[in-house]
């Protein structure tokens, strides 16, 4: 199978990106990278425009950095507040998953979050507060705050009085091997 040397002008999964110089087949190259424009042949002047394509990748790069730094110290000072609705006593009625979170943290604080970047190893299903992890960025990890509240107002149990002392009889009946005789 023949292979060419591509550059490629956008991040590509699984592939690379931008300005990284790749070998691929040569029918993807001619049949997918070149028509859609994610990459060019490699090529004298396109090998002077590499580094055009290297010094943008690296100001994107270094100023997406920046931007999740500061997202990741705002969220760390934040707590998070998720009411969800619950039963007489007390117990959560579903879970709260990641894609709550994204959605609260929107409606709450208008921080537009990829819900694949909140780090949830299982769904709360419980009252209280939880910290979770969120990853911003490959080097940008963080912990949020989040508290789980009842939407119902709980009604407050009573106290029940302890139960009258019962007449020890002459053993339990259960445990008495004996035949009965009627």
């Amino acid at each position: 199978m023949a292979k060419t040397e591509v550059i490629l002008t956008q991040f590509v999964p699984h592939l690379g990106g931008e300005s990284d110089q790749v070998k691929v087949a040569a029918g993807y190259a001619r049949n997918y990278l070149l028509p859609q424009g994610l990459a060019v042949s490699l090529t004298g002047s396109n090998k002077r425009r590499l580094d055009s394509l290297k010094q943008r990748r690296a100001e994107r790069e270094s100023k997406e950095l920046h931007s999740m730094s500061e997202l990741g110290a705002a969220l760390t000072k934040l707590t998070l507040l998720i009411t969800v609705k619950t039963g007489d006593d007390g117990k959560m009625f579903g879970s709260v998953t990641a894609a709550n979170i994204a959605e609260e943290l929107e409606k709450q604080y208008e921080a537009h979050l990829d819900k694949r970047k909140i780090h949830l190893p299982l769904p709360i299903k419980t009252l209280g507060e939880t910290e979770v992890e969120i990853k911003l960025h490959a080097d940008v990890n963080v912990k949020l705050k989040v508290r789980v509240e009842s939407s119902t107002p709980q009604a407050p149990k009573p106290v029940e009085a302890p139960a009258p002392a019962r007449a020890e009889r002459g053993g339990d009946r259960r445990n008495d091997r004996r035949p009965r005789t009627t």
